[in-house]
């Protein structure tokens, strides 16, 4: 094989609740976990030259990410060497909560499994998808939705509905996930007790009719006291009449979910028009 092309998804955070935080500094969620259609594209072929060599088409990324570290892993779990180039096509955008910079790491070490053929277990892959981040984990498992508890490595798939239809819009502000950790924080201890979802009801609530969700993201009031631009993105997609509404991950992406196409691309057509960033998406099967 000269080269493999993969696609990498975006996930959405339909439900995201944020625990303490643990002793050995990160903290423990409670979340469900949806892939949907919107991609990262990656070109991976073998190469003589050493390491890993990364184009980028759509973003700028740091010479050490999360691609990067996905080969340092493949090398350690395999004892390859081989050189190799990858191609990289950016549609999921960076900081928006969307899991973009995991899915292609995710992508990036199976990638290197089929294409030098090493075989590697579900369980070593885990493992390396731990070493690179809270988030990887979910994308090299073979599932459309999940729920996802610990830091993000203990991961329940559960069947993935075929009915969603989802609008994403993120508002070009960019926090990072270490200011949206202080942020959640800060909030919870103002806010101990208030009712939300628990793990065990997840699956439940996913199944219901979309408008009778009660899903909840910890990040959304932090975020959208501290950018005005995130919450206007959210009342923007309220206003073409999702049936549910939130932000994903640590923000900022805000999506929208409706239960009919016609209403997904009708609210699109409407929010792309004065939103430069705006995907009309599916959930994957």
């Amino acid at each position: 094989m000269s080269y493999l092309l993969i696609n990498a998804p975006a996930k959405l955070n339909l439900n995201l609740s944020v625990l303490q935080k643990r002793l050995d500094g990160f903290h423990s969620i409670e979340s469900i976990f949806q892939k949907i259609s919107l991609c990262d594209e990656l070109k991976i072929e073998p190469t003589d030259a050493s390491g890993c060599i990364l184009s980028v088409e759509g973003m700028s990324l740091p010479e050490s990410n999360t691609v990067t570290k996905a080969y340092d892993e493949f090398v350690k779990a395999t004892g390859i060497t081989t050189g190799t180039y990858v191609s990289l096509k950016k549609r999921i955008p960076g900081g928006a909560g969307l899991g973009g910079g995991s899915s292609d790491a995710a992508a990036m070490l199976i990638g290197l499994d089929n294409m030098f053929k090493t075989g590697l277990s579900q369980a070593k892959l885990m493992q390396c998808a731990e070493n690179i981040g809270s988030d990887v984990p979910f994308f090299v498992q073979d599932c459309s939705c999940a729920l996802v508890s610990g830091r993000g490595e203990i991961i329940r798939p559960i069947a993935a509905r075929g009915d969603l239809h989802f609008v994403v819009v993120y508002p070009d502000v960019h926090s990072s996930t270490k200011e949206a950790y202080v942020l959640v924080d800060e909030w919870n201890d103002k806010t101990q007790g208030c009712n939300k979802p628990v793990l065990s009801e997840l699956e439940d609530i996913y199944n219901k009719q979309v408008g009778k969700w009660s899903f909840v993201n910890d990040f959304t009031k932090p975020l959208t006291c501290k950018y005005p631009l995130i919450m206007e993105a959210l009342n923007a997609i309220k206003a073409e009449g999702a049936g549910f509404y939130d932000m994903s991950g640590s923000g900022s992406a805000v999506f929208g979910v409706f239960d009919a196409r016609e209403s997904a691309e009708n609210a699109y057509k409407k929010l792309s028009s004065y939103w430069k960033n705006c995907y009309l998406t599916e959930g994957c099967r």
